[in-house]
């Protein structure tokens, strides 16, 4: 069976090709993919931010419908609505452990695939996954939003490690699309919660969605988040941005004593950070930093999104049809853009 996919063949350059599909092997299910958003990493490859070997296949944001099962699958059926988590070897000690996210299983990204493209292939209208990848969502749930089921579930991994409780005040630094959703997770884990940024769009969608904000061209965000917190500062800061000037910025809205930083954020070139050890001695810091997510923060994203947690359509920028994936990448690129999201089925 061949599937219509989506290829990155040069920098700034995606088509789509007529690819041949592996053979469903016995833990695996057929996919009729109906959206598949392009996420930070895949948009730092087109532009050449991230150097990542060519062509490509790729997308990892994606849900749809499942259309055939290999003969041992069990957690799914045929017709289930599903999305795309991580898939893995659930026989690994790091799995046995819970530790999903360390034992993945993915296309080496020094090792082509048979057909010459490296990478792993879910922005196309087909397309086969692990069984132990897929989540069940609630029919009914607008495509672009299920996929949105991996982004959600690595803030559910970071929020997890971070150690802020319920009630405690987190500053998230950075309204992009992964400041959002971090915020939206720490404010689901009963935390007041304030996202710093400086795009008045940005401002705009965490307003709507019910999160505080500070507006960084109009007032120093660190007096601000002292004056919120009646001087006491945050309890936890989220740097969801890769800039060294976010984490100098964290340091200084951080409480004094005992407060938590996650390190979510990469940056392409990497960030530079001085940082005195003695002050987080003195300081009793903690930092912590996150990356990908286990199976449990995908089933708790997956819950999220089937309660309506928040209104996670306003992180949905724009639909873009898979034939003209070309301008979806041009549109994802353009600075202050949530999520383009492909829709991988024609009309």
């Amino acid at each position: 069976m061949k599937a219509k996919t989506a290829v990155l063949t040069a920098v700034e350059t995606a088509e789509v090709i007529d690819r041949e599909l592996p053979e469903l092997g016995e833990h695996d299910v057929l996919v009729k993919i109906d959206a598949n958003n392009i996420c930070t990493s895949e948009y730092g490859a087109f532009n050449g931010a991230r150097k990542r070997p060519l062509p490509l296949v790729f997308g990892h944001e994606w849900a749809g419908t499942v259309v055939e099962v290999g003969s041992a699958v069990d957690s799914v059926a045929v017709g289930d609505y599903i999305a795309s988590g991580y898939q893995y070897d659930p026989y690994s000690e790091p799995s046995r452990e819970g530790r999903t996210s360390e034992c993945t299983k993915l296309q080496s990204a020094d090792h082509p695939n048979p057909d010459g493209y490296f990478g792993n292939a879910g922005c196309a209208n087909y397309a086969v996954a692990k069984e132990v990848a897929c989540y069940k969502i609630d029919k009914g749930i607008d495509p672009s939003v299920a996929a949105l089921l991996e982004p959600l579930g690595t803030c559910c991994a970071g929020f997890r490690r971070f150690g802020i409780e319920y009630g405690q005040t987190v500053v998230v630094i950075g309204a992009g699309t992964m400041g959002v959703l971090n915020a939206l997770v720490a404010k689901a884990h009963g935390c007041r919660v304030i996202i710093t940024e400086m795009m008045p769009k940005k401002l705009e969608t965490a307003a709507k969605l019910g999160l505080e904000t500070i507006d960084v061209s109009k007032c120093d965000p660190v007096e601000k988040v002292r004056e919120l917190t009646g001087g006491k500062g945050a309890d936890g800061v989220i740097i969801a941005v890769g800039a060294s000037g976010a984490y100098a910025q964290a340091l200084e809205m951080a409480k004094e004593k005992r407060a938590h930083l996650l390190i979510f954020a990469a940056g392409y070139p990497a960030p530079k950070w001085e940082l005195d050890p003695n002050t987080v001695h003195y300081r009793r810091m903690v930092i912590v930093g996150s990356y990908g997510a286990d199976a449990v923060d995908f089933r708790e994203a997956a819950s999220m999104i089937n309660m309506g947690a928040a209104d996670f359509s306003q992180l949905v920028e724009e639909k873009i049809p898979l034939d003209k994936i070309q301008e979806a990448f041009e549109e994802a690129c353009k600075p202050g853009m949530y999520r383009i999201s492909v829709q991988c089925q024609e009309d």
